[in-house]
């Protein structure tokens, strides 16, 4: 008996899942939440444990073999640890992954990496001291880079992102080609979406990412093949260099085409699309393993419903305010 698999009508099969475990942030990045965190639902009630135990067994039985925790900020919660160890032991899931602003990478690498993560994604949006504060409202930028070096000695496949910021943090491309001269770092460049509280902020700071892909080009950098669990991002490598470079364009041709990924947030509502605009309640069905079934018929229902394409370029952003509440 063939295994069963999460597929949608337009033929995309789904192994890879997006896990929020949070909405809150402790960092105020210029294009996401520039006055901080504010909450926008009294009654969020993050998922627990149990919750994500359930909600994880359902996805690997339907064929994910992949897991990256997301936020907000992952880190504020204290059972970090434990959800990815939870993540780790499930059957069927071969990466456990992490996206985290670095905050508390020094301090806890060595503790997520004993718990079972193998991959991590650094919010990094620039390599100078002084703007990277200026982006994120934190010095922090010394520490997160001492925390990716431990992260390198243990193993972990590291990577880092920065949102292109068209009159910020453009200018150092260099600079960030130069830091994966030799470091086997994919560092991944990705465009600035537009979300339901950023309008004005993306039309004075978008830059396209085939601008950076052009100059990549140009600087003898080539196209590597994807595998079937890889992110959306496009990487490039270069003889030159020990690292790779992956560019993210949800605005290029064709993006959606290529979607493996889905999304649940933490109060537990499956996303078919970063900016669809609703989310689907899984919750009641994660209470007991007894509903396991249940929950796999749901989520094979629901796919069935996938659009083949967000409407970002029409301006649409669906339910999606800012990327903290799904981490992006």
């Amino acid at each position: 008996m063939l295994p069963q698999t999460l597929s949608d009508a337009y033929g995309r099969r789904f192994k890879y899942l997006r896990l929020s475990v949070t909405d809150v942030c402790n960092f105020s990045c210029s294009y996401c939440l520039p006055d901080g965190y504010q909450c926008h639902d009294a009654d969020h009630v993050n998922l627990n444990t149990s919750e994500i135990k359930n909600l994880l067994s359902a996805f690997a039985a339907l064929g994910t073999e992949k897991v990256r925790l997301t936020g907000g900020e992952p880190s504020v919660r204290k059972d970090l640890s434990n959800i990815i160890n939870i993540a780790a032991k499930t059957n069927g899931i071969k990466t456990v992954a992490l996206t985290t602003n670095g905050y508390k990478l020094k301090e806890n690498i060595q503790q997520w990496h004993d718990a079972g993560l193998n991959a991590l994604n650094i919010s990094m949006d620039s390599l100078d001291a002084r703007l990277f504060k200026t982006i994120t409202g934190h010095d922090r930028l010394d520490k997160i880079l001492e925390g990716i070096e431990i992260a390198l000695d243990l193993g972990i496949k590291v990577k880092a992102n920065a949102v292109l910021l068209k009159g910020i943090n453009a200018h150092q491309l260099p600079l960030f080609l130069d830091w994966v001269k030799h470091r086997p770092v994919s560092f991944r460049f990705i465009e600035l979406m537009q979300t339901g509280d950023n309008e004005d902020y993306f039309k004075a700071h978008h830059l396209s990412g085939d601008k950076v892909r052009q100059w990549l080009l140009k600087q003898g950098w080539t196209l590597q093949p994807r595998n079937e669990t890889a992110g959306p991002a496009d990487e490039y490598r270069s003889e030159h260099h020990q690292g790779r470079i992956g560019l993210i364009t949800p605005y290029g041709k064709d993006f959606c085409s290529s979607c493996n990924r889905l999304r649940v947030s933490s109060a537990g509502n499956l996303h078919l699309c970063l900016f669809a605009e609703n989310g689907h309640n899984l919750r009641h069905l994660l209470q007991q393993p007894e509903q396991q079934q249940q929950l796999q018929n749901l989520l094979q229902s629901l796919l069935t419903s996938k659009e083949a394409t967000h409407y970002l370029q029409q301006g649409y952003t669906g339910s999606t305010y800012n990327l903290s509440m799904l981490g992006g």
